[in-house]
């Protein structure tokens, strides 16, 4: 027995409860009907000719039913008579290679051959135009070459810092088709200043490029296509704000607002771009974004498979299983830290054996008010906290708040010979 097992070895866990809480769910059933509907607005795609060239941005994100939303713009783009182009708008991901980024795409989907368009991937950039302090603002060569650029992401709250403009269409722009280069520039003034960024770089590249419009998509508390607006280029920094107060409306939430330990199964690039969502977790990257719970300890358990080796986040938690860390690719998971200058997302912390040995840590160093009552939950990843575990401690707060929550029995956690969950 190693030293830190013996240290472990007195710790006990407490028993848990199944949680299950709602959120409304609802959400567009005719995803093609909604985007037809919504290209109806003067100033989007009637300002499409015939014979033009058209630059769709996608970026990295699992954003749902994308591959739908892409074929049906592509489709409706053809009926234009346009020629269309998918390109990666993805600064730095995929490894920070044109490969990498293509790659990311047909893994979410986005086949060529099913949606109607090429994937257009390079890396190279022009420089447009410097901020009057003097940082150049770069765009993708590829889609500077076309007639239209078309904007296409989901809006919603960043993880990192707080302003009128964060996740999103304008981000897109500057970061996304501003490729490794473009988003290495936005990030150098850092996340203090991003929101700042983001307007002036915006405005300047809605002002100098060739974006025509943007399809900001908003999802509901269960990642399920909320509502697609279409938004001609001279009204985007006007309205994604409003855009993002109602993705903000619709979050979910852990509906508790201190924790002893927080257990998480997987991160993953898949789920969050910081493998699990901060604004879920309450633990952020920077000190320019707040909200969420008080989480005295938190662990990992493992890395998706999606998430191809990239362990951004890993670095907000106390604990994490070696698992986790062996799947760690580091070519895949340092671009994005050397590129938005924060590094602490990346660092591996304290490093156990088995989910067994990670959970006893984290309930042994939280500090607890109450040792005989921990406060823990364990949830599957931030995309699913319909459901999840409670200790008792937790299960007697939310039996307090009448229907709100179908709870189950208490049981003990169920582990296999090597420590890990059944």
């Amino acid at each position: 027995m190693g030293i830190y097992e013996e240290l472990l070895q007195s710790v006990s866990l407490p028993k848990v409860a199944r949680i299950r809480q709602t959120f409304s769910d609802e959400q567009l059933r005719d995803i093609p009907k909604e985007i037809c509907q919504a290209l109806k607005r003067p100033g989007t795609l009637d300002r499409i000719q015939a014979g033009e060239k058209v630059a769709i941005s996608v970026g990295s994100r699992g954003i749902d039913n994308l591959q739908l939303i892409v074929r049906t713009l592509v489709t409706e783009l053809h009926k234009r008579g346009a020629e269309v182009a998918i390109i990666p708008a993805m600064g730095s991901h995929g490894g920070a290679t044109a490969e990498g980024q293509r790659e990311i795409l047909l893994r979410l989907g986005i086949v060529p051959e099913v949606v109607g368009a090429e994937i257009v991937s390079n890396l190279d950039v022009s420089m447009i135009e410097l901020l009057p302090d003097g940082i150049p603002v770069y765009l993708s060569k590829d889609a500077l070459e076309t007639d239209h650029i078309v904007l296409l992401n989901r809006i919603k709250p960043h993880t990192a810092f707080r302003g009128p403009i964060e996740s999103g269409l304008v981000k897109m722009l500057t970061i996304g088709l501003g490729k490794q280069k473009g988003a290495e520039v936005c990030h150098a003034r850092g996340f203090k200043y991003m929101a700042q960024t983001l307007v002036e770089m915006g405005s300047l590249l809605l002002e100098k490029s060739k974006v025509t419009f943007g399809l900001g998509i908003v999802e509901n508390a269960y990642d399920q296509t909320y509502s697609i607006t279409a938004i001609p280029a001279e009204q985007l920094m006007a309205e994604e704000p409003k855009l993002l107060i109602q993705a903000k409306s619709l979050m979910p939430c852990l509906p508790v607002n201190q924790l002893d330990v927080l257990v998480i199964d997987e991160i993953g690039k898949d789920i969050s771009g910081d493998g699990m969502d901060p604004n879920i977790t309450g633990r952020y990257p920077t000190p320019y974004a707040h909200g969420g719970p008080e989480i005295a300890k938190m662990a990992l358990l493992d890395l998706t498979e999606r998430s191809h080796g990239n362990a951004n986040g890993i670095g907000t938690a106390d604990f994490v299983t070696k698992r986790l860390v062996e799947k760690m690719d580091l070519e895949q998971t340092y671009p994005n830290a050397l590129t938005s200058t924060v590094t602490g997302p990346v660092k591996i912390p304290l490093t156990l054996g088995s989910d067994f040995d990670v959970i006893r840590a984290a309930v042994k160093t939280c500090n607890a008010n109450n040792p005989n009552m921990i406060r823990l939950v364990r949830i599957k990843n931030t995309l699913r906290i319909g459901e999840f575990w409670a200790s008792e401690a937790v299960v007697k707060e939310l039996s307090e708040r009448e229907g709100e929550f179908e709870i189950g029995e208490l049981e003990e956690f169920k582990f296999d010979q090597q420590g890990n969950f059944l």
